[in-house]
């Protein structure tokens, strides 16, 4: 895929200005603006978490895409999909929201620090409403770009669930990994069951049925997906190793070109190759 390759979906678990500055952010603003600017189409998407003001920022419902329920745990969930404008970088951002999992205003954690109990539900509906929505916009991408925890759960729908529908049928996954505080929390006891969806079984998620934690939702995350950028120079070793011994297209992490902007191109390139 060369020439042909114009279209980039970017699935961030945070985006600048509508959460406070950190290297995950920051590319989540940056990087889709630089691609738009290098004459690819973008769209991006990221949780529409309480902290986040919507009158401020000026979000507002997109009707034609929300009303569809997605069921979790035997509970069918209302997906909502609002939409706002970053004026100065000429993009959209599309977020997924649902009262259950997204009102509060905490991000993973509550105000005692704890890891909030249904972070498992929240990484499952949004992959799902993700690639749901995806559809329903008739906008087909040619690289699925995934950068943080919650988008983790969406290589593996991508390639159990939709990779024959004929929008992704020319999709790539793109796995951004780094040093993320939730790497070593545990998720619910019954994430495995609660992913359970279409043909996947507990033979497609080895890891989490092993131990439902950060470390193996990543790697669960890179099992199903066609390359691998480095965020950081400080990914875990056995998420490392696991890492290497898949043999993906990777692109090393280079802490100059994060420093310089020029990471824009480095991504852009790699883009290209894949």
């Amino acid at each position: 895929m060369e020439e042909s390759l114009k279209r980039i979906l970017f699935v961030n678990s945070e985006i600048f200005p509508y959460l406070p500055e950190t290297k995950v952010s920051n590319i989540g603003r940056y990087l889709p603006q630089g691609i738009q600017e290098r004459k690819k189409e973008i769209r991006s998407f990221m949780p529409r978490y309480g902290c986040i003001n919507e009158r401020k920022n000026q979000l507002h419902e997109v009707i034609r895409l929300s009303g569809m329920n997605i069921p979790i745990n035997d509970v069918d969930r209302p997906l909502i999909i609002k939409v706002a404008s970053i004026s100065a970088a000429r993009i959209q951002v599309y977020f997924i929201d649902n009262d259950d999992y997204f009102k509060r205003k905490q991000v993973s954690r509550g105000k005692d620090g704890k890891f909030f109990e249904d972070n498992a539900e929240r990484a499952i509906f949004f992959a799902r409403g993700i690639l749901e929505t995806v559809k329903k916009l008739r906008w087909a991408p040619n690289i699925i770009h995934c950068q943080g925890w919650i988008s983790h759960l969406l290589p593996l729908y991508f390639k159990k669930i939709y990779k024959d529908d004929p929008i992704f049928s020319d999709s790539k996954i793109v796995l951004s990994l780094y040093d993320e505080d939730t790497l070593n929390e545990k998720f619910s006891d019954k994430f495995g069951e609660l992913i359970s969806f279409g043909n996947i079984s507990s033979d497609d998620i080895p890891f989490i049925v092993k131990s439902p934690d950060g470390i193996n939702l990543a790697k669960t995350a890179a099992q199903y997906s066609d390359a691998i950028i480095e965020g950081t120079d400080k990914i875990a070793p056995e998420l490392q190793e696991y890492c290497e011994s898949l043999s993906l297209p990777t692109l090393k992490y280079n802490g100059k070109s994060l420093e310089d902007d020029s990471y824009i191109d480095e991504y852009n390139d790699f883009y290209d190759q894949l």
